[in-house]
C-alpha cells in the first residue's frame, strides 16, 4: 500500500510497526471524526515496537482527516527523521511528545489537543471541577502544567515531565489537553473522557459558577477508585471505534 505521494511503506516495515501505523492513524482520523483537531496543529506520538527510541508522527500540512499509516513520519527522540518520506514534520510540536516519551516508558502513545472546551477548562482557575461523573473519573489521574508559551523552548521539557509525574492526562494551563497511553487505545480512552468532562464542565459554568452543584464528598472517594478500572474497558471500545472510521471516515489504514 502505498502514502499519497506514492511511496510504499506496507513493505518496508514490521508487521508490528505497520500495526503500531494504522492505530496511531486512527486515532488522527478519531480526533478529526470528533472534531477535536485543529487544523495542521496539534500532535499525535506513538513509539514503534523495538529496541529503538522511534516515533510516529504527523507529517506537518496534512489534516488529521488525510492522515494514513503510510505517511506518518517515523522520527526519533530528537525529532530527526529517521526513514524516508516525502512528508517532513513541526520540530517544535514534537518539543511536548518527546519529553514525556523520553521520561516515561508507559507514555507509548501521547495525544495532545487544542479543543474550545480543553482550553476553556485550561483557562479557568479552578482546572476541572468534580461536577461530573467523566470529571471524577480522570481528576485521580489529572496533572497540570502552567503556559510558558508556544512550546519552542526545550527547558521546558524537564518542568512539563515534572508536573506531569506518574499521571496519564493533563492539563496545559491556557493551552489544552494531554493524555498518555500504553497503547492507542487506552490514550484514547483518557483524552475522550477528559475532553468530555471538559465540555461539560463548559456548559455547567454557563449558567454560573453558583447554580453549580459539586459532587459530594463519598462519591469523590468512591469513584476515585472506580477509576482504575477504565484501562480495562479501553479494549472494549478500540474495536468499535475502528469500526466507526471504516464506515465514515475510511482509508486511515493503507
Amino acid at each position: 500500500m502505498a502514502d499519497d505521494a506514492g511511496v510504499s511503506v506496507r513493505s518496508q516495515v514490521s508487521a508490528e510497526e505497520w500495526q503500531a501505523r494504522v492505530d496511531c492513524a486512527a486515532l488522527y482520523r478519531l480526533v478529526a471524526l470528533y472534531g477535536w483537531d485543529d487544523m495542521i496543529f496539534t500532535h499525535i506520538s506513538m513509539r514503534v515496537p523495538g529496541p529503538d527510541h522511534h516515533f510516529l508522527i504527523n507529517p506537518y500540512g496534512m489534516f488529521f482527516e488525510e492522515i494514513t499509516a503510510s505517511s506518518l513520519v517515523k522520527v526519533d527522540l530528537d525529532g530527526n527523521i529517521v526513514a524516508p518520506t516525502p512528508y517532513y514534520i513541526n520540530p517544535a510540536g514534537f518539543t511536548i511528545h518527546s519529553a514525556i516519551h523520553a521520561a516515561r516508558e508507559d507514555a507509548l502513545c501521547v495525544i495532545h489537543l487544542h479543543t474550545d472546551a480543553g482550553v476553556g477548562v485550561s483557562a479557568q482557575k479552578e482546572g476541572l471541577l468534580p461536577i461530573s461523573q467523566n470529571a471524577l473519573l480522570v481528576l485521580p489521574n489529572l496533572a497540570f502544567h502552567t503556559y510558558e508559551g508556544v512550546a519552542l523552548n526545550l527547558d521546558e521539557r524537564e518542568r512539563l515531565v515534572a508536573d506531569l509525574g506518574d499521571k496519564k492526562l493533563m492539563l496545559l494551563r491556557n493551552h489544552g489537553t494531554l493524555a498518555v497511553g500504553l497503547n492507542a487505545a487506552d490514550a484514547f480512552l483518557g483524552i475522550f473522557f477528559l475532553e468530555r468532562a471538559c465540555a461539560q464542565q463548559v456548559n455547567a459554568l454557563s449558567g454560573g459558577r453558583e447554580c453549580v452543584l459539586i459532587a459530594p464528598d463519598a462519591a469523590q472517594e468512591e469513584t476515585r477508585g472506580q477509576s482504575k478500572g477504565l484501562a480495562m474497558v479501553s479494549g472494549l471500545a478500540w474495536p468499535g471505534l475502528k469500526r466507526k472510521l471504516d464506515r465514515q471516515l475510511p482509508g486511515y489504514d493503507t
